[in-house]
């Protein structure tokens, strides 16, 4: 029997299963309120608002410059929370194993998964895991559920934006769309480009209680262009991008041009859209430049009757 690599075994419930949760699982993500012999576990009481949100993880390779599937599992539910207004406190976790992966490898993605959590202060509370045959997955699925708390009466909502507005970036697009694709080495091509992954609480924290703050959104699949797209679905109103002034990185460009992609509707993994009144613009900005994640954060005050500004 290789034990070296993960087995259908480790997802009949037996003994290499228990084996599995106690030294991989169990090890890297213990903490107070997780029982692993338990069906489900209390939480204590917050004050606020209850946020939820869930999402799916998949990723090829399951490594890549800047992050893996474990840290990139916990950012974008810890960003998702985030960009809601609120802080993450706890997650649930399921792990759809493929057969033949290495247990080495499936160590250091859930390594790697409970070291982000740390890093932002969220508990794993419950977790399944499941094994499917060779061939049937990609190595590994994470599918991760977050809970969080907001501040009562926090007022961000995409229906608060006005004609006028202005929509700040946080950062460069395209990062994590390139740095995945270069780490596939498809087309020929191949880089050393960091992928963007990574929590967007302290951006999110620094500005959520300014009272012209309107909305916030981080931009993943479809990229900043999606996000302009759902705004001026849900206004009414058209969102003007202007281009010279949202941050590229050359190799995102670069890459781009070779492949005639858009680099507006490639994902990102850490960086927030927020739309505010253009008052409030320079304050906000301000705000994120004095952080090491925001020192490329933009905006345009260019404007338009019926346009949002954009950057």
């Amino acid at each position: 029997m290789d034990d070296t690599r993960i087995l259908l075994a480790h997802g009949n419930g037996g003994r290499l299963m228990r084996e599995l949760i106690t030294d991989i699982f169990a090890r890297h993500l213990g903490n107070p309120l997780l029982d692993t012999d338990a069906d489900a576990v209390a939480l204590p009481h917050v004050d606020g608002d209850i946020m939820v949100t869930t999402d799916g993880f998949t990723v090829e390779p399951l490594e890549f410059p800047g992050g893996d599937i474990g840290s990139l599992a916990v950012h974008g539910v810890v960003n998702d929370l985030a960009v809601a207004g609120a802080d993450p406190l706890y997650f649930t976790v399921s792990a759809l194993i493929e057969e033949g992966l290495e247990i080495s490898a499936l160590d250091r993605y859930i390594a790697s998964f409970a070291r982000a959590a740390r890093q932002n202060h969220v508990a794993v509370v419950a977790g399944d895991t499941k094994v499917v045959r060779r061939g049937e997955g990609s190595g590994l699925y994470l599918s991760v559920t977050g809970i969080g708390v907001r501040r009562a009466g926090a007022r961000l909502a995409m229906s608060r934006i006005v004609p006028g507005d202005v929509v700040l970036v946080s950062g460069p697009v395209g990062d994590h769309g390139i740095a995945v694709m270069l780490a596939r080495e498809q087309f020929g091509l191949s880089g050393e480009l960091r992928s963007d992954s990574a929590s967007v609480l302290p951006l999110t924290r620094a500005i959520r209680d300014f009272p012209d703050l309107k909305f916030m959104r981080d931009p993943t699949r479809g990229g900043l262009a999606t996000v302009a797209h759902e705004i001026a679905r849900a206004s009414g109103h058209s969102v003007a991008l202007e281009q010279n002034a949202v941050p590229l990185r050359p190799e995102v460009v670069s890459v781009c041009e070779m492949l005639g992609y858009d680099p507006y509707f490639l994902a990102c993994e850490g960086r927030v859209v927020a739309v505010a009144d253009p008052y409030a613009a320079d304050e906000l900005l301000a705000r994120w430049h004095a952080l090491p994640e925001g020192r490329n954060a933009c905006a345009d005050s260019t404007g338009g009757c019926n346009t949002l500004e954009a950057a």
